[in-house]
């Protein structure tokens, strides 16, 4: 099964980064949604099947953090599987998101940290990494 991905993050950079480190994790990757904040992300949801949601903090317009108590909200997204990956640093912050049903990635990340969080949610297995690079 290849998974519909969305990333949102207000850097274009790194949405490239972790597009790129999703690919060299070796998931099985279907259709991938950018967007730039939250209200961005919630409208991809709106319009596309997503499997799975890559989601910065903070960002402008609606952060990460409020656009994860919207999905949270709609029974048809409830038990989507949300990944933050963020700089974050407030413990209290992180505990509060993963009390939402979020795993929490920080940047700096690996394709491994990507590739195991993302299997661990999910599922499903991904190839063998043999990078040892940060992104």
């Amino acid at each position: 099964m290849a998974l519909n991905i969305l990333v949102v993050d207000d850097s274009s950079i790194t949405r490239a980064m972790i597009i790129k480190t999703l690919k060299i994790a070796g998931l099985p990757l279907g259709e991938i949604h950018q967007a730039a904040n939250g209200q961005e992300g919630l409208d991809k949801l709106q319009d596309n099947w997503i499997d799975l949601a890559l989601v910065d903090i903070n960002m402008p317009v609606m952060d990460g953090e409020e656009m994860i108590c919207k999905v949270r909200a709609r029974t048809e997204w409830e038990n989507l599987p949300i990944v933050v990956v963020s700089t974050e640093g407030s413990q209290t912050r992180i505990e509060r998101l993963q009390r939402k049903g979020a795993q929490f990635i920080h940047k700096p990340f690996s394709p491994e940290t990507i590739g195991e969080v993302v299997s661990d949610i999910t599922g499903l297995d991904n190839e063998p990494i043999e990078a040892d690079t940060d992104f």
